[in-house]
């Protein structure tokens, strides 16, 4: 009986211990698990965005314009492109900001998932989004966060303090922002000043 309650306890340590390999595998299979939930959750749940989206017109590329600030935390606008995603039929926009110095830039991406096209080439995206996961490493770090209510991928590099961020706003307009020698939180301050919530 000592000897049964002694292999159990060190079995029970050896489960509870996180660096070996049974704790990951459990780990990794509730992961896989949750993930498989969410995406099964989100398909059903855009099958009648899907539909609605179908049935909208997407953005002009004037309408576009005329939403693009000129300016975005005391960096200036640089350039832009809109309509390049037009050969898709996918209407979108690209911009990107700088300091007076060059030092810092901020780039933004944003395409409109109305229409029929825009409807399928944004549902892939949200089905990323609807997953959970975290990575890390010396180089830097990738994972699904939640800001202010709304689903989004974080991806930072170290060595030269670059960061991306990819969300979705009210399920149509996919924004992909990178922040040149900015960190997470001074891109996630660009994010903010740009209001996503006027673009439609």
């Amino acid at each position: 009986m000592k000897k049964y309650v002694l292999a159990l306890f060190v079995f029970s340590a050896f489960i509870g211990c996180k660096d070996n390999p049974v704790s990951k595998k459990i780990k990794e299979t509730k992961e896989a698990v949750s993930n498989t939930t969410n995406a099964v959750q989100e398909m059903t749940k855009m099958q009648d965005d899907i539909k609605e989206l179908q049935e909208k017109t997407p953005l002009t590329n004037e309408e576009l314009k005329s939403w693009l600030p000129d300016e975005v935390n005391g960096m200036k606008r640089i350039s832009y492109k809109a309509g390049q995603a037009g050969m898709m039929n996918i209407s979108s926009i690209e911009a990107a900001y700088a300091n007076e110095d060059k030092s810092k830039k901020f780039t933004i991406n944003i395409i409109d998932g109305a229409g029929q096209v825009g409807a399928a080439a944004t549902a892939g995206i949200r089905m990323v989004m609807s997953q959970d996961f975290e990575e890390e490493s010396e180089n830097g770090s990738r994972r699904t966060v939640t800001k202010n209510g709304t689903k989004a991928i974080e991806e930072y590099r170290s060595g030269n303090n670059n960061s991306t961020i990819q969300l979705m706003e009210g399920n149509r307009f996919y924004l992909e922002a990178k922040g040149n020698n900015m960190d997470l939180d001074e891109t996630w301050d660009a994010i903010d000043e740009i209001d996503l919530d006027k673009l439609g």
